[in-house]
């Protein structure tokens, strides 16, 4: 009698086990399936990385997630002096971030030049630290990357556009230092809230809309 007993614990455990075990697996391939769903745009993809900051954050990442060949974008804070900032903290002009969009996007779809030229038209580049109602260091206008082959197209076009104003354009052109994501209520906000404050005329979501279409959708 003992030794069933011994033989029913043995085998209670082992189940035990086998089922902790089902767990952990399953876990696990639930993080690899999460992953997986985060790199879906990256699969067969020339993806690259730009960072734009005009003013707020909202309404440039709706302009650039109306242009095709956008695969992803993320509003955050970039390039300042702390941690982990909060949306007030960066608010209260301590920290020297400034509202910016990351912007993913498919080089063999779109061309750098054309979102450059975009971002442009949405923002008055003349104007230090403001941008339409919004005034503040953590407004400034930034195009930031990440390789030496993106900082030499993103400082050529500047130049070029920067020869239609008359007065300086203090846009500016950085390396990225860093970048922090901002509160989940800020990711596509305008899309959550169409009625939302936004700087950028209406008219230019539809240009980019249009701006890099097939053909037949332009009509």
């Amino acid at each position: 009698m003992k030794n069933i007993f011994i033989l029913l614990g043995m085998f209670l455990g082992i189940a035990v086990f086998a089922a902790s075990c089902g767990d952990s697996k399953k876990m696990k391939t639930g993080e690899i399936n999460k992953e997986k769903e985060n790199e879906t745009v990256m699969d067969g993809a020339n993806v690259k990385e730009i960072y734009f900051a005009g003013g707020c954050f909202w309404g440039t990442e709706h302009l650039f997630q109306q242009v095709r060949g956008v695969v992803k974008t993320e509003v955050g804070y970039a390039n300042g002096k702390t941690k982990n900032p909060t949306y007030e903290e960066v608010v209260s002009h301590t920290t020297g971030f400034t509202e910016t969009v990351k912007v993913k996007y498919d080089a063999d779809q779109v061309d750098l030049k054309l979102l450059i030229d975009l971002y442009f038209k949405s923002i008055d580049p003349t104007t230090l630290n403001r941008q339409g109602n919004d005034v503040g260091d953590n407004y400034r206008s930034g195009i930031y990357f990440t390789d030496v082959n993106t900082g030499a197209i993103v400082k050529a076009e500047v130049e070029k556009l920067a020869k239609n104003y008359s007065k300086p354009v203090v846009v500016e052109v950085e390396t990225l230092k860093n970048f922090y994501r901002a509160e989940d209520y800020h990711q596509d906000y305008l899309d959550k809230n169409p009625g939302g404050y936004c700087h950028i005329e209406p008219g230019l979501f539809e240009e980019a809309k249009k701006a890099n279409a097939l053909p037949e959708a332009k009509k």
